[in-house]
């Protein structure tokens, strides 16, 4: 459908170059139409794409908003006062012209009911002609004056009643005192203003008729401010009449008849350049004397005419007198004011708009700029209004983003870092666990952050002896996370030396060495045990840290004795407990983090309930066992978020 439109658009463009190269193209009256169709069709196809394109921008929007709400019902206003001045002048035309035949028409009429008052009065037994009273002084008076505005006024008397049958009357017969009948009778194409007016006399009945033609020198008399004036008179249409010359009025058919038009009459030269050209018509009834019948009826005369608007408004201003002029021209000057404070509007609306678009399409280019990563482009503000403070607006969002990204950017940074230290830290727990005969252990650390403060340790001392060592490092992080390293390390270094037996001596070591290794406001809860399998005993030293369950059978036995933190005083001095080892007892060490959690009502988990889940669970493998324990205390806390590093090792003895 596009290729076909769009052919035929193309073949109307080259018919028309050729009409205008004078030669004839056939068809042409079809391909006009067809042309208006087709583009009717591609407007209808290109509008979305129009209505997509033009108004996709806001200024576009805003600008076609103002031409609807300002611009267009102006120009329909305007439209409107053109059709109805059109409307006037065509109104008052066709009433000029029908004035002016209607006041020739009264003459016409006046000299015919003078004519008979005079017969009336004088008798006219002996007249045939008239002559002798066309000659008397009233009447010839009469007629020399009629005859200034009527060149060719004619009058005849005859004897009886002559006047025509009207339409709708029972016969001919007119009614015994006086019959008329005036106006524009049509003779088979020809039109004659007349008056037949009959009345008794003396002498019996006499009809005066007194007429005059349409011509087109009487057409040249009219009123000068036409220019060319043509009538058509119509007839009624027989049955024979071809279709295309029949005209249907009302009820009734006609057909052309005949022409009259104006000869020397010129349309005046335009005032100014909006004194156009009007070209109206009118209709106004003529009499139709039906030859074979001689019955009246009435039948149209078309009259076409063109008039200046000027020239109109002369003579409708000519009643005002000196007034007129002024007037006109005060409302002349009235009209170009609200034309200059509409187009002042439609500028200061197109200005207005300017200033809005112009600050969204600052921010829309901005988007653009921090879509593609710039954040550091900048709105320009130039008005303080409220598209101003938008502008700010966005310049402290982009600020904003690029220090949350500067932020972003320092938190993968850190995070990057986080988590090498948890792979740093991930190798310092024990990657596997001594194989001492008789012994079972598992251990559990979930950290609260990425690296955890808790610290555990299985040490391999020898074929039968087993060191255990749980620690929980102040604080959180990676500061903590830095202080286990050193715990670690230290505890390995003295762990190791020969003779190294007594727990309570290596802690006062590592207390010594944490003192100068670390700050002032760093300690560590700490507890090491050394499990000897020849003679079955543990020995063990609890520095400040939550006393470990040693369950052997129903008793469970809290391994208490030590002393205070470690890294954080000189000259402390600790003990040493010892415990003998049963088949089946189960050594339970933990940090704070088992404990501490709390419900939602504010209650800690506590060591009754972790004593419980522990003998709960006691017949499970130890694996087993501490996940069970650590999920019992997640469970009691009801909550994801970790306040605390979680930390369990458990110890069984065959």
């Amino acid at each position: 459908m596009d290729r076909i439109a769009g052919g035929v658009l193309l073949l109307f463009v080259i018919s028309r170059v050729v009409i205008a190269a004078g030669a004839r193209f056939p068809g042409s009256g079809w391909l006009n139409a067809l042309a208006l169709v087709s583009i009717v069709y591609i407007f209808a196809r290109l509008l979305p794409w129009l209505r997509k394109k033009l108004l996709w921008s806001l200024r576009n929007r805003l600008i076609t908003a103002y031409l609807f709400i300002a611009v267009v019902p102006i120009m329909l206003l305007l439209i409107m006062v053109g059709l109805s001045s059109y409307l006037l002048y065509l109104q008052f035309g066709a009433h000029l012209i029908e004035d002016d035949l209607q006041t020739r028409i009264r003459t016409i009429t006046n000299v015919g009911h003078s004519v008979l008052d005079t017969l009336q009065t004088n008798g006219g037994g002996a007249v045939v002609d008239g002559d002798e009273i066309l000659a008397r002084p009233a009447v010839a008076s009469l007629l020399r004056e009629s005859r200034k505005r009527i060149a060719d006024l004619h009058v005849d008397i005859h004897r009886g009643n002559n006047v025509p049958a009207r339409e709708g009357d029972a016969d001919g017969i007119a009614p015994p005192e006086v019959s008329e009948l005036s106006g524009v009778f049509e003779y088979d194409g020809r039109l004659l203003m007349q008056a037949i007016i009959s009345g008794e006399t003396p002498e019996g009945a006499e009809t005066v008729t007194v007429s005059a033609p349409v011509s087109p020198e009487m057409l040249d008399d009219l009123p000068p401010e036409f220019g060319p004036i043509q009538l058509t008179t119509m007839r009624p249409a027989g049955e024979t009449e071809k279709p295309g010359l029949v005209i249907q009025l009302a009820d009734r058919r006609f057909v052309p008849a005949g022409r009259i038009g104006s000869v020397r009459r010129r349309l005046h030269p335009a005032a100014h350049w909006f004194d156009v050209r009007v070209n109206g018509n009118s209709v106004f009834e003529a009499i139709f004397v039906e030859p074979r019948t001689h019955r009246v009826i009435t039948a149209p005369v078309l009259v076409f005419f063109s008039v200046r608007p000027s020239q109109i408004n002369h003579r409708l201003f000519s009643s005002l007198g000196a007034l007129g002029d002024p007037l006109v021209l005060a409302l002349s000057a009235i009209g170009v004011v609200f034309l200059l404070l509409e187009a002042a509007a439609l500028a200061t609306g197109i200005v207005l708009t300017r200033t809005i678009t112009d600050t969204v399409a600052e921010l829309y280019d901005a988007t653009q700029h921090v879509r593609q990563g710039d954040f550091a482009h900048r709105v320009r503000i130039q008005r303080r209004d409220q598209l101003g403070v938008l502008g700010e607006s966005f310049n402290s969002m982009t600020n904003s983003i690029t220090s949350l990204i500067d932020e972003q950017r320092a938190k993968q940074r850190l995070e990057s870092e986080l988590s090498i230290a948890r792979e740093v830290q991930d190798q310092l727990f024990p990657q596997k666990f001594p194989e001492i005969p008789g012994v079972e252990m598992a251990a559990l650390c979930r950290a609260a952050r990425t690296v955890s403060g808790d610290y555990y340790d299985f040490l391999a001392l020898g074929p039968s002896r087993l060191g255990i060592a749980l620690a929980d490092i102040s604080g959180k992080g990676i500061s903590a996370a830095l202080l286990m390293a050193s715990l670690q390390g230290g505890l390995r270094s003295q762990a190791q030396q020969e003779g190294s037996v007594d727990t309570a001596d290596l802690v006062e070591r590592l207390n010594r060495q944490l003192l100068i290794d670390t700050l002032d406001d760093r300690y560590a809860t700490f507890f090491y045990g050394v499990y000897d399998g020849t003679t079955r005993q543990l020995t063990y030293t609890t520095a400040g840290h939550l006393p470990p369950l040693f369950i052997t059978g129903d008793r469970v036995q809290r391994l208490e004795e030590g002393g205070t933190v470690i890294g954080l005083l000189e000259g402390v001095t600790y003990t040493q407990g010892c415990i003998d080892v049963e088949p089946g007892s189960l050594l339970v060490a933990f940090s704070d983090g088992l404990v501490e959690p709390e419900n939602v009502y504010g209650e800690q988990f506590g060591m009754p309930r972790l004593t419980e889940e522990v003998l709960r669970h006691r017949s499970a493998k130890v694996g087993s066992m501490a996940e069970e324990v650590l999920a019992a205390v997640e469970h009691w806390a009801g909550t994801q978020e970790q306040a605390d590093d979680m930390t369990v090792v458990i110890v069984r003895w065959k």
